[in-house]
């Protein structure tokens, strides 16, 4: 039996139960009878900052389940995110006598593994703690693992595991799901972060990939002395990336930085597809020499090739301010519910967009555009893939730091620059013309295939050997006629293009050949439409008649919204 994990429960419950009871209330106002409550913005972030508090004080797990939350807007509203992104996962380090068990359970007598060892800690966090040492003349970095850390985290787990069905009860259906699904992952994540053995493995397959970047300083791993719960690797110090004066004092171009913090960024999630998850200022540097240097990689991911894709399509997109684009690489991602309202989502994106443009309409902040969709995610029933939430992340994290470096910095056109570099933009170019092509084709055979088939499906009419009878009148010939302009229509379309292909990639000659062609075509199209027929049959139903019998006290359906009253409780 576990003891700690039943009083863990009780210590966490104490923390928790008064906000449980303030969200019960929000759904019935004396918790089992009474109307719901609404719930202001103000309110929110009073209850978030409450919430984060608690998260603080009960330690090492929360913090990190805290960061977690950070990335799901999909969960929780705007308010908690924008707090939760508060949290920095540094705490102090732990009693030196303590860690050193740990060091020498793993590498032997501390004397004996290293020639150094400073026994004071030069960072600390809620899992591990960083100290100084040396090997064989060479400074290294020793990443030792919290005491005792291993037993509180699986307390910890077993907790949130015993709170899922008493949460279920404070969110809606559409977010349960999600919530079951977010324990599992964040056991998951925990658990991979607290092995430091595959942080050295991502750590080194992300050094790798930048071998041959003169610009980026990745610390080399040191495989002898690292095991599951201690991490050595090569100490490279550096200047906080967020310091500006002593960047200036040492004559950086805070430009150059930004764009190659967001150039190494685009290689990692775009061609790569393993990334460094926590680029907040503390785990990025700058060498005397210029280079910038990535510090801990305990939090990392992955991302899958199709994805990679649509994160190319979404860049392209917001790139040419394209909105049905950037709905529909959303879409496609995960990100954004296919059941949700385009055109709301579309003014959300125009807005965004609008917002951000400033003088220039080419400047603008992807930031602003992932926090808009975010706000916005929160009212749709959709679940963040993990590794697409810490993508988005890193994202508007990356770009923050950017903007501290350089507040006039372009970040589309970086990334603009860089796809078309990598050759990510001619790609799409030329996929979309092969699409055209192929819908050109596509019609084309369909303008071919109608009229046989349209004319057996009215001889089976005439038969009378459908399921439905259909008693067809067309005495003006109206059928025929719409063919007809269907036909010349899809014609003149792909001839168009053909016209516009020749002329770009072929001769002249050719060009004008299927000019003339198309000039005829329109004629055609023209000289169809010259013809005075229409539909003699009287409609049944039109708008106009509906609002007539609506305004005459017919009965019309119509749906409302519940509204809800203001309460000041919290």
């Amino acid at each position: 039996m576990n003891f700690r994990a039943y009083w863990r429960f009780f210590v966490v419950a104490r923390h928790f139960l008064p906000l449980l009871v303030a969200y019960a209330r929000d759904r019935k106002r004396f918790l089992v009878v009474g109307r719901s409550r609404r719930v202001t913005g103000k309110q929110r972030r009073q209850r978030a900052q409450a919430l984060l508090d608690s998260l603080l004080t009960l330690g090492p797990t929360f913090i990190k389940l805290g960061q977690l939350l950070s990335t799901r807007p999909d969960i929780l509203p705007p308010e908690y995110i924008e707090e939760f992104s508060k949290l920095q996962d540094r705490v102090p380090p732990a009693e030196w006598e303590a860690a050193k068990g740990v060091l020498e359970s793993e590498l032997g007598a501390v004397d004996d593994a290293f020639d150094e060892f400073e026994s004071e800690a030069i960072s600390g966090a809620s899992l591990g703690q960083v100290y100084r040492a040396e090997i064989d003349g060479e400074r290294v970095a020793v990443k030792v693992r919290r005491p005792g850390i291993e037993d509180l985290v699986e307390a910890d787990l077993r907790v949130i595991k015993w709170s899922l069905p008493i949460l279920m009860y404070f969110v809606g259906e559409a977010r349960s799901f999600s919530l079951e699904t977010l324990a599992d992952e964040f056991s998951k994540t925990i658990r991979e972060e607290m092995n430091y053995k595959r942080e050295a493995r991502m750590l080194t397959e992300i050094r790798g990939n930048f071998a041959d970047n003169d610009r980026i300083r990745i610390p080399r791993v040191t495989e002898s002395h690292s095991t599951e719960r201690v991490l050595t690797m090569e100490y490279v110090p550096g200047t906080k990336i967020n310091d500006i004066d002593d960047l200036d004092e040492r004559g950086f171009d805070r430009t150059q930085l930004a764009e190659t913090l967001q150039r190494a960024y685009l290689q990692m999630i775009i061609d790569d597809g393993v990334f460094h998850a926590d680029p907040h200022p503390g785990n990025l540097a700058v060498q005397d020499d210029g280079k910038l240097v990535f510090y801990d990689f305990g939090m990392s991911g992955r991302v899958d090739p199709f994805v990679q894709d649509k994160i190319i399509d979404f860049y392209a997109a917001v790139a040419d301010q394209n909105i049905d684009a950037i709905l529909d690489a959303l879409i496609e991602m995960g990100t954004l519910s296919p059941e949700a309202d385009r055109q709301v989502m579309g003014d959300v994106m125009e807005l965004a967009i609008a917002d951000a443009r400033g003088e220039d309409i080419e400047q603008y902040r992807v930031q602003q555009i992932i926090q808009q969709v975010e706000d916005t995610i929160y009212e749709f029933p959709l679940r963040l893939p993990a590794n697409l939430a810490l993508v988005l992340r890193v994202a508007t994290v990356v770009e923050g730091v950017c903007v501290t470096l350089d507040p006039e910095f372009d970040f589309i056109s970086v990334a603009t620059d860089y796809l078309r570099q990598e050759g990510h933009l001619a790609e799409g170019v030329r996929n979309y013309i092969e699409d055209r092509q192929q819908e050109i084709q596509d019609a084309t055979r369909s303008a071919v295939r109608i009229p046989p088939k349209l004319e057996s499906v009215l001889d089976r009419v005439e038969r009378e050997d459908l399921h439905v009878r259909a008693d067809l009148e067309d005495s003006d010939r109206l059928l025929a006629a719409m063919t007809k302009r269907l036909i010349l229509g899809m014609l003149l379309a792909s001839t168009l293009f053909s016209t516009a292909l020749l002329y770009a990639e072929a001769s002249l000659i050719g060009a004008g050949v299927a000019g003339v062609g198309a000039v005829l075509l329109t004629g055609a199209l023209w000289w169809s439409f010259r013809s005075k027929r229409g539909v003699r049959a009287k409609p049944q139903f039109t708008r106009q008649s509906m609002r007539e019998r609506e305004q005459g006290g017919g009965s019309a359906t119509t749906f409302e919204y519940p509204t809800e009253t203001d309460d000041s409780d919290g």
